[in-house]
């Protein structure tokens, strides 16, 4: 094993998934894999301990989550980064990850060769974002407006933008119908309008709904 080798800290709550990490590092001259941790609260004990180059980070776990994680190690100024690995690309996720102080966010779907390369990026303090991540990010920018809806109002805004009615809604996201006018409701709040076909017309003008978009 050469001297430069990255030395890596795999965390995530799944046994199979480290093992898996851990033998596919293993045949792999320029990795070392110097430590494993099964939650948020150990992955901070062994960063402290090892000073990895890079923790490959898995986000929802149990106790000490990755994101309150990622945001400890950071304050703490350690010589390590992080490297997200997950199977969540929703904004939410991507956002608290990236602003908590992560430098590359991953979903475990990536080819080998791409994880790879991803690990020996972050080790050099490059961004690395998998492809469907940045596009999320894109959007989120090219469309600021859509953080003010959550995903499961997005989904019963596209809902009532193709007609649907509050009964339609319930039995399609399988909640009650109570349910659904709590996130009108909100809906309406956060559009500053006050009915359903006034929050699709805002909706469109801002673009959260594009014309044509799937429902």
């Amino acid at each position: 094993m050469p001297d430069t080798a990255i030395r890596v800290l795999l965390v995530d709550d799944h046994p199979v998934v480290r093992d898996g990490l851990r033998g596919m590092f293993a045949n792999e001259p320029d990795f070392e894999v110097i430590g494993e941790a099964a939650d948020g609260r150990e992955a901070v004990d062994k960063a402290v301990a090892f000073l990895p180059d890079v923790v490959l980070m898995d986000l929802r776990m149990p106790g000490m989550d990755g994101v309150a994680a990622i945001r400890e190690i950071v304050e703490r100024e350690l010589p390590t980064r992080v490297l997200v690995l997950t199977t969540y690309d929703t904004d939410r996720d991507v956002v608290a990850a990236i602003e908590a102080g992560a430098t590359g966010y991953l979903l475990k779907d990536a080819p080998r060769a791409e994880l790879l390369r991803a690990v020996a990026a972050t080790a050099r303090g490059e961004a690395v974002l998998s492809p469907p991540v940045g596009a999320r990010l894109m959007e989120r920018v090219r469309n600021p407006d859509r953080e003010l809806l959550s995903d499961r109002e997005m989904e019963v805004l596209r809902l009532v933008a193709s007609g649907s009615t509050n009964r339609d809604i319930a039995e399609t996201l399988f909640v009650s119908e109570a349910t659904v006018k709590t996130h009108l409701l909100h809906i309406f709040t956060k559009l500053g309008v006050n009915d359903r076909a006034a929050a699709v017309a805002a909706a469109y003008q801002r673009g959260l709904l594009e014309p044509g978009e799937p429902v």
